[in-house]
């Protein structure tokens, strides 16, 4: 079993800034891609970023691109997503998942999936 644990989401001002955490532990990651998903109300499960865990190896979606950035602590099998230049259109659940083998950008092919957490962005 895999568990994974998101942490780090609240409310903030536009243009503010947040770093979300997801602690994962039951397995060894090491050949793992790692990805950070959004949803709002009403809206389909959304790709943001992923990494592979091996190579570090990132993508970003092009909503995000420039503003947020996804990072991993191997050490400490946690990934990261710090979000900048936040805006009102990112307010969403994040979760982060994980899989051994994943189409990077499909909610689908994931396997393991934390809870989420709230990121609100004001106006």
């Amino acid at each position: 079993q895999v568990q994974l644990v998101e942490s780090g989401g609240g409310l903030v001002q536009a243009g503010g800034s947040l770093r979300l955490s997801c602690a994962a532990s039951g397995r060894t990651f090491s050949t793992y891609t790692m990805g950070w998903f959004r949803q709002a109300p009403g809206k389909e499960r959304e790709f943001v970023a992923a990494i592979r865990w091996s190579s570090g190896r990132t993508y970003t979606a092009e909503s995000v691109k420039g503003r947020f950035t996804i990072s991993r602590d191997n050490a400490q099998n946690t990934m990261y997503l710090q979000m900048n230049t936040l805006k009102p259109e990112d307010t969403a659940v994040y979760y982060c998942a994980a899989s051994p083998e994943v189409t990077i950008t499909t909610a689908a092919t994931y396997d393991y999936w934390g809870q989420g957490t709230q990121v609100t962005v004001s106006s």
